[in-house]
């Protein structure tokens, strides 16, 4: 059974980075969409400037100088949005294959064992059993060059190896699936978290294979075809992550989660 709904998300980040050169330096830590929140710059004179993306995806760049530089975000985000109707375009795009999800290759895969079943629904739901019975979670298994077939065969990785095998046998499924970062209240240690999305009865609902987190507490980030779209970071060569901190909660208390339910990701 599901708890009480939350109402309302605080979250503090702190991104700490040392720059060898001078170079763009873009972060995604902006919750999708709009928010009552504040991002400031320590140690750069150059401007903040905010690039628009898809699915509400704000990131936030600066012309940096060589040395130290410091982003701070604060942001009070409240739940309730509706779930978000799968457009046409949408449809085509998140059934592809990408870089991290090759799901032209593990068709047959899933179709053994998931092509008996007859809806959608209970496809993903199997896919997710699947996975979070087949993968250990290990911190720092996995390289940043690793898709969903280097998981699938080491049997284990981390959140965004998670989400992307899920995605892979979910587009293999002919289901489209797409790649999610979030704030997630209630993971332990706290960090940056990647989940998924399914297309189900022509709207998004999301999935989490680690079940480290109740599904109704998540808040987007960014939304795209795999990591390689939600890079919470992206710096110039020589650039070195010197800090991290991530404080998320939720008010007024954690929900629980059944995992099988459909929840919209807020």
């Amino acid at each position: 059974m599901m708890g009480a709904m939350v109402a309302t998300c605080r979250i503090e980040v702190g991104l700490g980075l040392r720059l060898s050169a001078p170079g763009n330096v873009t972060v995604s830590v902006a919750v999708a969409g709009e928010a009552e929140e504040s991002l400031t710059l320590e140690g750069s004179p150059g401007t903040l400037r905010v690039v628009r993306m898809p699915h509400g995806t704000r990131l936030h760049v600066v012309d940096a100088s060589p040395g130290d530089l410091v982003f701070r975000y604060r942001a009070t985000h409240k739940y309730g949005r509706p779930p978000s109707e799968v457009t046409a375009a949408e449809r085509i795009e998140y059934l592809r294959p990408s870089r991290y999800c090759p799901s032209d290759r593990l068709g047959g895969y899933a179709a053994r064992l998931f092509g008996h079943l007859a809806e959608d629904a209970d496809q993903v739901r199997a896919v997710v059993d699947h996975v979070a019975g087949h993968l250990s979670y290990v911190g720092g298994s996995s390289g940043p060059t690793d898709d969903a077939i280097d998981t699938l065969l080491a049997g284990e990785g981390v959140c965004r190896d998670y989400a992307h095998l899920c995605v892979t046998l979910c587009r293999s499924l002919d289901i489209p699936a797409r790649f999610t970062s979030v704030y997630a209240p209630g993971l332990s240690p706290m960090d940056f978290h990647a989940v998924f999305e399914a297309a189900l009865g022509g709207h998004w609902h999301v999935f989490d294979a680690t079940r480290l987190a109740p599904r109704q507490s998540l808040v987007r980030i960014a939304t795209g075809r795999d990591a390689a779209d939600t890079a919470f970071l992206t710096t110039p060569n020589g650039a070195e992550l010197t800090s991290t901190t991530i404080t998320v909660t939720a008010d007024p208390s954690l929900p629980e989660d059944d995992g099988a339910s459909l929840v919209a990701l807020s």
